[in-house]
């Protein structure tokens, strides 16, 4: 069964966001990374290296609110509408590739399906009628 996990696009304020949701919510991060932390981001101000890369709080054992900070520099820019994805996580590489091609056909891929520096195998793409998702399959 694949599972859906809402996706949260700020700008610049996603960790102060999420330390509230986990005041809400409890619970621990899963995963909290900077810009800073990815490869060859000195090419970023010090202000974007501070900015949220992912972060991840389990709201329950099936749901996974998760979300980044936009990049300024590298042309992202937070528009309503762009401020959420729905995350599918996949139950293979296989089931991954099949709803990447099925969703993203006729729409405009923003990253490919691709093995990733943390680990996962990842895409993300607005489909035709403007929706946009992110396929992953791995950690969670």
């Amino acid at each position: 069964m694949n599972t859906f996990h809402p996706y949260l696009n700020f700008d610049g304020q996603a960790e102060e966001a999420f330390n509230f949701y986990k005041s809400i919510f409890g619970g621990e991060f899963i995963f909290l990374k900077k810009i800073g932390d990815a490869p060859d981001s000195e090419q970023f101000s010090e202000e974007e290296r501070n900015r949220v890369m992912h972060v991840a709080l389990p709201i329950n054992e099936h749901t996974i609110l998760m979300a980044s900070d936009c990049v300024p520099s590298a042309g992202h820019v937070l528009n309503s509408g762009n401020n959420i994805y729905i995350n599918i996580a996949a139950e293979s590489r296989e089931e991954a590739d099949r709803l990447f091609n099925g969703l993203s056909n006729g729409g405009t891929i923003e990253m490919p399906m691709e093995d990733q520096f943390w680990g996962d195998y990842f895409g993300s793409f607005k489909d035709k009628f403007g929706i946009q998702w992110m396929i992953n399959f791995g950690s969670y």
